[in-house]
């Protein structure tokens, strides 16, 4: 199969437009029909309707292979050429908001870095393809098990922190003078929904068994203090590594003491990392 084929499907599908895709991609309308057409015949089957432009049956499940096939192929590429061109250049770091503790933050260059904050789901392609140097991502987990991530490219992942997490309060409510608190008492309560600020109720809910813990209102972006925040007006509980649920003006942190769950960050790259990149992660 054709790569650049797929890459011209994928767009076509994406945008829903023969002409919107020539445009996007700096081809030809004819060009782009011409690059569908082969796809079509040497997969053997119908990939688009034509009126409206929409992905077949078939389509769609090509859809379902073709963005790891695509980002496993810029992994390759952009691994390559990090062999091949071995210039010293500076630091690019992508990391989720709470996987920037203290001490990580301490152990960054004093010049020299870029650091990109991104969703758990971009990180490892961005390190896998070359956007990033190093990636910090996190997550729950049971004590000292691996976080689970996608299989985008080989990639070299391991601890650099593990802590306690709590369960952030307003300073009126009920729950706020427990000592601890039990995650799954709290799967009906009302939560706020910030999967790239905080930690995602999706992993509430698997650490529950799949249940509880519907959202009262959602936070679309990766502003911790804007996170913690709407947690201590009252707008819902949120949980959080607790070292960033700690001293939040007019909020209360209770730790989590069952499951037993931490928040832990883990460290990724591919090959062996040379300078900056290499400092970063020995001290980390």
């Amino acid at each position: 199969m054709d790569p650049h084929l797929l890459r011209t499907y994928v767009t076509v599908a994406r945008l829903a437009s023969f002409s919107e895709a020539a445009r996007a991609l700096g081809y030809t309308q004819s060009a782009v029909s011409q690059h569908i057409a082969a796809l079509e015949q040497d997969l053997g089957a119908p990939l688009l309707t034509r009126r409206p432009v929409a992905p077949t049956a078939a389509g769609e499940r090509l859809l379902e292979h073709a963005g790891p096939l695509l980002l496993r192929l810029d992994a390759a590429r952009a691994d390559v050429a990090r062999i091949a061109n071995a210039p010293e250049h500076g630091l690019t770091l992508a990391a989720t908001p709470t996987a920037l503790g203290p001490r990580t933050l301490a152990a960054l260059p004093a010049a020299g870095v870029t650091l990109r904050v991104l969703t758990r789901d971009e990180i490892p392609g961005a390190v896998a393809t070359g956007a990033a140097d190093l990636g910090l991502i996190d997550g729950l987990a049971a004590p000292h098990d691996p976080l689970r991530l996608p299989d985008v490219a080989p990639l070299t992942t391991y601890a650099v922190a593990e802590e306690p997490v709590c369960v952030l309060l307003p300073g009126t409510h009920p729950l706020a003078r427990r000592p601890t608190l039990r995650l799954g008492d709290l799967s009906d309560a009302r939560w706020l929904d910030a999967p790239d600020a905080g930690l995602p109720l999706a992993h509430l809910r698997a650490a529950n068994g799949g249940r509880g813990f519907r959202p009262a209102l959602r936070y679309d972006g990766t502003d911790i203090r804007t996170l913690t925040a709407l947690s201590a007006a009252g707008h819902g509980l949120t949980l959080l590594p607790s070292s960033a649920a700690a001293d939040v003006p007019g909020a209360v942190a209770v730790p989590v003491t069952h499951p037993r769950l931490i928040h832990r960050v883990e460290l990724l790259h591919t090959g062996s990392p040379g300078g900056a990149a290499a400092a970063l992660a020995a001290a980390l």
